[in-house]
């Protein structure tokens, strides 16, 4: 059926029920989050049901899902569309019965039913505390990789046999033009022509702070942390596209794309239209019309309007009109 699919983008599911009855059951496909398959499902009798869980495996038994999430459901047919707000749940799910979330309304119709994951942990197998599904630090390097990554630390670390000087805006940082030269070809250029990076083996790079520059340094050297990227993602993507360091700048967008929300949407839009990222660009804009979070940024959007770029203005009204034309 067509009302049981559960479109997804970043953390956010949603599903939308073309008509729920004053007595009904619906359940929904099964839609992917994280690394689990998840179900709704919805039931009216006295009271509006809702539940949230994941489908039945082993791996859903012997290591179940702690979420924590949000639960918002709305009438689409209505012309007031505030939704309820479940407040934030955090819990061990394993069965239907373990979360069910009851709603005194109603509604029926047209239904709009949102879960926004806000994050998603994992028990070990050999027990111990249960970690983070996401951020995840990927596959792990192998023994060679592992030295060679230790060696290029300890250049960073120690400074040794350093041949430039970076200043930021708060402190200078020492590192290799090997390294940076490899890394970007703007760097390169620096190095190679006779301009004063060269003569004086010493860049200004005025617009990052101490910190966020030596994140920019580690992910060069390869020892970046996950933690460092995640906390200055946005200046490290400022400075990939500086000095034109593509795999930096798709990194930190494919980053970006994952966790869109209604605090952070039109800070992103912003930034995908800055940076030219097509794909976040597309991503915010879908989870704003497709997704109708427009409304939960009604009091915001005025103010962005204002100060946006009239090209990105356009090109958001055009998707207004394609997402809301009449069928």
């Amino acid at each position: 059926m067509a009302d049981s699919k559960v479109e997804t983008i970043s953390r956010l599911a949603q599903w939308r029920i073309d008509n729920f009855g004053p007595s009904s059951y619906k359940k929904s496909d099964p839609f992917k989050v994280g690394i689990w398959n998840w179900y709704l499902s919805i039931e009216k009798n006295r009271y509006m049901c809702i539940r949230l869980f994941p489908e039945p495996s082993r791996a859903a038994k012997e290591q179940p899902p702690i979420a924590r999430f949000v639960l918002r459901v709305s009438n689409a047919s209505a012309n007031n569309r505030r939704p309820l707000i479940s407040p934030v749940q955090e819990r061990s799910l394993r069965t239907s019965e373990d979360f069910v979330w009851p709603v005194d309304s109603s509604f029926h119709g047209r239904l709009i039913i949102d879960v926004e994951f806000l994050d998603l942990k994992i028990c070990p197998l050999n027990g111990g505390e249960p970690g983070s599904s996401w951020p995840s630090d990927g596959m792990m390097q192998s023994v060679s990789t592992q030295g060679t990554l230790q060696c290029l630390s300890r250049m960073l670390d120690e400074a040794i046999h350093a041949d430039v000087t970076i200043h930021t805006a708060e402190g200078t940082l020492s590192a290799h033009k090997a390294i940076l030269s490899a890394s970007s070809p703007v760097f390169q250029s620096m190095f190679h022509h006779n301009l004063k990076e060269k003569e004086s083996s010493t860049i200004y790079i005025e617009d990052m702070t101490l910190e966020s520059c030596m994140t920019l340094l580690s992910y060069l050297y390869g020892t970046i942390k996950q933690e460092d990227f995640w906390k200055h993602r946005v200046s490290l993507l400022g400075a990939a596209n500086k000095y034109d360091i593509a795999a930096l700048k798709d990194a930190c967008e494919e980053s970006l794309l994952e966790d869109i929300n209604t605090m952070n949407v039109l800070e992103r839009l912003q930034e995908a239209w800055l940076y030219q990222l097509n794909k976040l660009k597309k991503g915010c804009m879908i989870y704003l019309f497709d997704f109708g979070k427009i409304y939960d940024v009604r009091d915001e959007i005025s103010n962005f309007l204002r100060q946006a770029d009239r090209e990105l203005m356009v090109e958001m009204f055009q998707e207004v009109i394609t997402v809301w034309k009449p069928v």
